[in-house]
């Protein structure tokens, strides 16, 4: 018995061609089921196969559908809303955003039949999608101008040896997932370790990454003030984003909590910084913070903190009593964590046993034991320091009686 092929669905810019004359039935329906296996739109596969040209295209849905011709090359691309709609749904649907009134968003498009991609649009964005016909050929040119335009916007702060700097997230635990970033992301690689590498060289304490609703700022926090250093595209927010928390680690799939992490850039053989790092979920993205941890700022000598000759003595005398407790307080950015390892450095030494208990550890320094809280785990500052009691620790027999009894050790 003998099957039947299936009746394939044509869209109705191709019953129009037929009617029209432009295309044959049994043609249509070939080449409507190539640009369905090719995951390609149909009117792209028509042009790029040179079935028909763009501009009969346009004429006859033009004429069918009672909508006019826009000529995209007297269009002004600066005007283009380029942050309105994610690069993915502009070429997965071949409709480029070209003018915002309000809530309305008019996509230029070479079907004006692709009701599901204005309706994924329309979901994504939010506003009501308007379609504006023009032809295939020069649609596809001006998507692709539009997007190297978004891109050398990220190149010319760009260096030529981003690419190969060694990233960790400081756990040598963690599995490495660098490879499986996509090949389309390395633009966003380089732009953000030239970020990174910028604020390191010009001394920075801290980077912020900030998303708005029609912008995206990055701020450095330098001498305690802050300052705006760069404005990347806003429809790149998700992807700035998903690649710091890759580098730290963090789950990408979470965007509702705040989560932290940490990153460590190997500059040299001799120098690597550490970076803290913080997200934090807001209207329009994730914020995202970056507390830069050089290691050579806690080797800079009590000399360098700036303390007047009385306060400079009595720190050293408080570090170098046999037991006892330090307070180190202050707002952000005044230099606690600078003091702490600096003073770490200075009780460092062969016949001495130090063990820190930190959340995170922030500067790893040689020939200190350093523990990070794990909640998760367990890993807390009372389990830590009940495991400091049975590490030989630097205590007097009535310091270790005393924690022993407060901690109600067996």
């Amino acid at each position: 018995m003998a099957t039947t092929k299936p009746q394939i669905n044509l869209s109705g810019l191709a019953r129009c061609l037929i009617q029209d004359g432009l295309i044959s039935e049994k043609k249509a329906e070939s080449a409507f089921e190539e640009s369905l296996k090719k995951k390609v739109p149909f009117v792209t596969y028509l042009v790029e196969n040179k079935v028909l040209k763009s501009i009969d295209i346009a004429i006859s849905a033009s004429r069918g559908f009672g909508v006019p011709i826009f000529d995209l090359d007297v269009l002004d691309r600066g005007v283009i809303p380029t942050d309105a709609v994610a690069e993915k749904l502009v070429r997965n649907h071949h409709a480029l955003p070209i003018f915002r009134r309000g809530n309305r968003l008019f996509l230029a498009v070479s079907d004006p039949t692709n009701h599901q991609g204005l309706d994924e649009i329309r979901f994504n964005t939010g506003l009501a999608s308007e379609a504006i016909l023009v032809e295939e050929d020069k649609l596809k040119r001006t998507i692709d101008k539009v997007m190297e335009a978004q891109e050398a916007g990220m190149d010319e702060l760009l260096d030529a040896d981003l690419d190969n700097l060694d990233i960790s997230s400081g756990d040598d635990t963690a599995e490495n997932d660098e490879s499986k970033l996509d090949v389309d992301e390395a633009p966003v690689v380089r732009y953000i370790n030239k970020i990174l590498l910028d604020a390191i060289n010009q001394g920075v304490s801290d980077v912020h990454f900030e998303p708005y609703e029609y912008t995206y700022r990055i701020r450095y926090r330098q001498d305690g003030m802050l300052h705006e250093v760069a404005n990347p595209p806003s429809n790149l927010a998700n992807r700035l984003s998903s690649r710091i928390k890759v580098m730290s680690r963090m789950n990408i799939a979470e965007r509702r909590v705040p989560q932290d992490g940490r990153i460590k850039m190997q500059l040299s053989k001799t120098r690597a910084i550490d970076f803290r790092v913080n997200t934090c979920p807001t209207l329009y993205g994730e914020k995202i913070v970056l507390r830069i941890l050089d290691p050579t700022s806690a080797q800079l000598g009590i000399e360098a903190l700036g303390f007047e000759e009385e306060q400079r003595k009595e720190f050293l005398s408080a570090i170098n009593k046999p037991y006892g407790m330090i307070l180190v307080t202050g707002p952000t950015g005044s230099g606690k964590t600078v003091s702490l390892y600096t003073a770490l450095n200075m009780l460092n030494k062969p016949e001495v046993n130090i063990s820190t208990a930190e959340d995170p550890v922030e500067i790893q320094v040689a020939g200190i034991n350093q523990v990070n809280m794990n909640v998760k785990t367990g890993l807390t500052f009372a389990e830590a320091l009940r495991a400091f009691l049975r590490q030989d620790p630097e205590l007097s027999w009535w310091a270790r009686y005393v924690i022993w009894k407060q901690l109600k050790l067996p």
